[in-house]
């Protein structure tokens, strides 16, 4: 069996980076997909001003150790990227005792696939054209 998800989309925010007490750093983002909206014939939603409407979904990623560290240095809100990982579930007990359960995708790669305008990233200096991230 094989547990593998491919998404590209763009960043909601910029990364939230950590690092844990045992020396692991973790770099988290929300990941906004986007598919075309459709009626209930299955056609292509139209929305009042005729642009083609579309529902966007969320995902929550996490990256460790060095894939971590590059995105919590270079990825910023509004970035496309793709993400190649796996679906985790996870579970945990909020502030009132309530039992809750999520999903996120444990990222093995990430590749940025535009570079943020400047205005986006203050003080990362200028980016050689020919560097990879």
């Amino acid at each position: 069996m094989t547990n593998i998800v491919i998404l590209v989309g763009n960043l909601g925010a910029d990364p939230q980076s950590r690092t844990t007490t045992g020396g692991t750093d973790v770099a988290t983002f929300s990941l906004g997909t986007s598919r075309v909206k459709r009626d209930s014939e299955g056609k292509t939603f139209k929305d009042e001003s005729g642009f083609t409407a579309k529902d966007t979904e969320w995902h929550r990623v996490t990256c460790f150790n060095g894939l971590g560290r590059v995105i919590a240095q270079h990825a910023v809100k509004g970035m496309l990227v793709s993400v190649r990982g796996r679906l985790h579930n996870t579970k945990w007990t909020d502030g009132e005792g309530v039992e809750r359960y999520g999903y996120e995708i444990i990222a093995d790669d990430v590749q940025f696939l535009n570079r943020p305008r400047q205005s986006d990233a203050p003080d990362q200096g200028e980016l050689d054209a020919d560097e990879p991230f």
